[in-house]
């Protein structure tokens, strides 16, 4: 129940990651050589969400490591940790991007367009061809869905720096290049800001979204037989692994065994909820999780 085409995202980061490495060197060459903001700070950009990708491949690698007695979940919540770092990168390089652009709206230098179109029209392609990569299982997989928000919005932006681009060469209007560098500043701390909230909650062991918790206490409360729930915590162990605990009182019956088995199948199937631990009592004076140690119970 818990088997991950680990491979097949190893091989997937890999690509991406070299893939835009290599881009991001030819724009920020071209970059440098134009002296162009748009195309600079699309680069840096870009830079970010190399490293990015490669925190996230790191990631997908060490979430390979198999349980042992210290780490008896494995290392599959670096893919947690990951995207955190993540979006960090990403706010620093647009307060970065924005900052430059201000400071050169006053004066803007007169930047060679055609380059900055051409350059940007190859990120495109680059970027969603990259996307492609990493699409399967970004809806679940919060390591893989910040690497595919970052390409597409990448793709965004160099749609914006090639826009800039005609403007600059049919118009001559030298302003769109600090313009499209604030532009890209704001698309880069929007997607930011989404990724930084989903990491952070589920570094701190958050209730994954999509799940109500409230309404999974009143489907346990609701099983054959149990007449309350204690201790219900839900929360993410990594990429696509959904835990969870719970005590359910449930004073008759002696089918035990039957009854979690068809509850843990439940759960998987209604909630994505895959790594159920529940705790079977009989009594309604179940106080052993009441107790000092236990600042978490209820």
């Amino acid at each position: 129940m818990h088997s991950h085409d680990h491979g097949s995202n190893t091989r997937a980061f890999a690509a991406v990651t070299l893939i835009n490495l290599a881009y991001t060197a030819l724009e920020a060459g071209y970059g440098f050589a134009t002296n162009s903001l748009a195309l600079l700070s699309d680069a840096l950009h870009n830079l970010g969400d190399v490293l990015g990708l490669g925190l996230a491949w790191g990631a997908a690698v060490i979430a390979k490591r198999p349980p042992t007695q210290r780490h008896t979940y494995g290392w599959r919540r670096a893919t947690l940790l990951s995207p955190l770092a993540n979006a960090l990168l990403l706010v620093a390089f647009a307060g970065a991007l924005g900052w430059e652009a201000v400071r050169r709206f006053s004066a803007p230098p007169q930047i060679p367009a055609m380059p900055v179109v051409v350059v940007a029209a190859i990120g495109i392609a680059v970027n969603l061809g990259a996307a492609w990569f990493v699409r399967d299982g970004h809806a679940q997989d919060l390591n893989r869905r910040g690497a595919f928000l970052h390409l597409v919005a990448d793709a965004a932006v160099s749609l914006a720096a090639v826009l800039a681009g005609i403007g600059m060469l049919t118009l001559g209007w030298a302003w769109l290049d600090p313009l499209t560098a604030l532009v890209v500043g704001g698309v880069v701390a929007i997607g930011a800001f989404g990724l930084l909230r989903d990491a952070f909650n589920a570094a701190m062991d958050a209730v994954p979204r999509g799940i109500d918790q409230a309404e999974v206490n009143a489907f346990l409360v609701s099983q054959p037989g149990v007449s309350a729930v204690h201790h219900l915590h839900i929360w993410s162990l990594g990429a696509g692994e959904i835990a969870m605990t719970a005590h359910l009182v449930r004073p008759q019956g002696d089918d035990h065994d039957g009854f979690i088995d068809r509850l843990v199948h439940d759960l998987d199937e209604r909630f994505g909820i895959n790594h159920p631990t529940l705790q079977i009592e009989h009594g309604q004076a179940c106080e052993h999780d009441l107790h000092d140690r236990a600042p978490h119970a209820h």
